[in-house]
């Protein structure tokens, strides 16, 4: 007698997959529901029944897979800075193995401009809703914390290896130049230029890339001045300030 063996296993273990796969695609959905709505309504005008009826999902769905308002929030911002939904730190993506990796400290802030640029061009509005949420909410002013140590983080493991690469700007420190690094990369510095004062994102590039060898590379004795940005007219009507050279 021909033996026959059972499919129930490999049947089992297509299921499970298959709702894996399920189960991320509508936490993911869920995501991209709250991060439209956090940004068009704010932070306090965004609740769970809100975001749940923009995924198409159930309220208790929603607080299953998050629990508070807060969790919601940081899961949009996480995936929003890195792009996806992968349980990788920014450190420890390709761009980083590359700036590693790289012979001259220009290589390093080139990667590290481009990084910075995409992740704000994505977050930058949900930080900052966290930021200004936290005057009001224990829960974000914890969040808003975690998002400035997390920046901390990420500009001293650059300074870190602009240092294995090169030279820091004489007579700075690391911490001076986690700090000064750790401003330039402060979301609302993007907003500031990019919707407020009318710059491209590509202008933003070029600026933050500038800043940052001129104050922390030693050998960036002379660098030419960011071309000008292509820009729409500012949405402010302040008086303007000092910028990359033609900068409105």
């Amino acid at each position: 007698m021909v033996e026959v063996k059972s499919s129930a296993p490999t049947s089992r273990a297509y299921r499970s997959d298959r709702r894996t796969a399920q189960a991320r695609a509508t936490r993911r959905r869920v995501i991209d529901a709250a991060a439209t709505a956090f940004l068009e309504q704010g932070y306090a005008g965004t609740t769970l029944r809100l975001v749940a009826g923009r995924a198409d999902v159930s309220v208790p769905t929603v607080e299953a897979a998050f629990g508070t308002k807060a969790a919601l929030l940081k899961s949009a911002i996480d995936v929003a800075i890195a792009g996806d939904d992968e349980p990788v730190s920014m450190i420890e993506r390709d761009w980083a193995v590359d700036a590693r990796a790289a012979a001259e400290p220009s290589v390093v802030l080139d990667l590290a401009a481009d990084v910075v640029t995409a992740a704000q061009t994505r977050s930058a509005g949900l930080v900052l809703a966290a930021f200004e949420g936290a005057r009001a909410s224990p829960d974000l002013r914890a969040l808003a914390d975690q998002l400035a140590g997390q920046r901390a983080v990420t500009a001293r493991w650059i300074v870190d290896v602009l240092s294995e690469v090169g030279t820091l700007r004489t007579g700075w420190t690391p911490e001076a130049a986690t700090d000064t690094l750790w401003v330039l990369m402060d979301p609302a510095m993007y907003v500031r230029l990019v919707r407020d004062r009318g710059w491209t994102a590509d202008a933003y590039r070029d600026w933050w890339r500038h800043s940052a060898s001129l104050l922390l590379d030693d050998s960036a004795r002379s660098i030419p001045a960011p071309t000008e940005p292509a820009s729409t007219e500012p949405a402010s009507t302040s008086t303007p300030t000092p910028g990359p050279e033609g900068a409105r």
